[in-house]
């Protein structure tokens, strides 16, 4: 390890390989809310956040484990609770007037049809305005579930329908 006296220790959160922040600078300079998504293996959430010097403001979030209350049975990892998760967090910025943000997926690596760019299709079906390429969506049949039984489509226009009634 260096020493000396010119030697700078980096910061905590970049040390442990939480925190890109040249990627933060630039998702900040937008000076737009961030539509920020981080997946677990099980769970999914979508928050929207803005910056404020004295720490960042949560302006509206959504967990796939709130699916649950609102009808899902599947698991809340897979693209089809992603998409959920992002249309319910979307709908939820709406109300609170967020009508645009930029994506922040964090030290995720962007892979075309992945879950993240799943829960940015459920944002834009939403109604926010996010800048974005068309390619990196997931195909249609992936979102709406026929990758994984036929009965999963019924299930998502039921959960979407009890989101639009909130």
């Amino acid at each position: 390890m260096a020493e000396g006296p010119r030697y700078r220790v980096p910061f905590r959160r970049r040390r442990e390989g939480r925190t890109d922040y040249r990627q933060r600078q630039r998702l900040l300079r937008a000076r737009i809310p961030r539509a920020v998504v981080r997946l677990s293996l099980r769970n999914a959430s979508v928050q929207f956040i803005a910056f404020d010097p004295t720490g960042d403001k949560v302006l509206a979030q959504a967990s796939s484990l709130e699916l649950a209350d609102m009808g899902w049975t599947g698991a809340a990892g897979n693209i089809p609770a992603t998409y959920l998760t992002g249309y319910l967090a979307g709908k939820r910025a709406m109300a609170n007037g967020v009508e645009e943000a930029v994506l922040d997926i964090g030290l995720k690596v962007p892979v075309k049809g992945s879950n993240v760019f799943a829960a940015l299709k459920g944002l834009l079906d939403s109604g926010v305005d996010i800048p974005h390429d068309e390619s990196v969506i997931p195909a249609e049949d992936r979102l709406k579930g026929k990758h994984i039984n036929e009965g999963i489509e019924k299930m998502i226009e039921e959960v979407k329908s009890r989101m639009e009634a909130d």
